[in-house]
């Protein structure tokens, strides 16, 4: 069906009856992950570039301009950075170069909001927390979920989140 795909549960709530009657879409887990174009470790004012975050992040909810930045050597890792306050940028990582099985459902209500018509639309980012002692952990209950086309993106709570942490330890080398 989608090229360079796995397929995982990829269907629409409308065709599911399950969470007590939520409207569901299940994500898609990309073999070779596709992600938006990011720019390196240089801020860019180009405002096709700026991912829009409507709501903000949970504790920043005024702040909803951000960009992601690379760095090759920093790979799977990326910066989401503030564009109003460059200073600050939280470190997160696309959730199937650390979870392979992870796979958030998102409720209709934020597939709507976030106009995603197709599972491959959707670029899902988890925020990376670096703890004492080198322990780093991924928050997998509050992912960070992209539109691919519109770039316009929403922290959301998954309807499966009961089945994911907020801490999980991440495997640091």
């Amino acid at each position: 069906m989608f090229e360079g795909a796995k397929r995982r549960g990829m269907s629409f709530a409308r065709e599911k009856e399950q969470y007590n009657k939520i409207n569901v879409m299940n994500t898609l887990e990309l073999t070779e992950p596709e992600m938006p174009a990011t720019k390196p470790a240089t801020r860019s004012k180009d405002v096709k570039d700026v991912v829009v975050l409507p709501y903000g992040l949970l504790g920043f909810e005024r702040v909803k301009n951000y960009c992601l930045l690379t760095k090759a050597e920093e790979a799977p890792f990326l910066w989401f950075q503030m564009l109003q306050d460059p200073k600050h940028s939280f470190l997160v990582v696309p959730p199937g170069a650390a979870i392979p099985d992870y796979q958030p459902d998102l409720d209709n209500q934020d597939v709507e909001f976030l106009e995603l018509e197709d599972p491959s639309d959707a670029f899902i980012l988890n925020i990376v927390t670096l703890r004492s002692g080198g322990q780093a952990t991924i928050n997998l209950k509050g992912p960070i979920v992209i539109n691919r086309r519109t770039w316009i993106g929403k922290q959301v709570i998954p309807v499966n989140a009961a089945q994911y942490p907020t801490r999980h330890p991440l495997p640091v080398s």
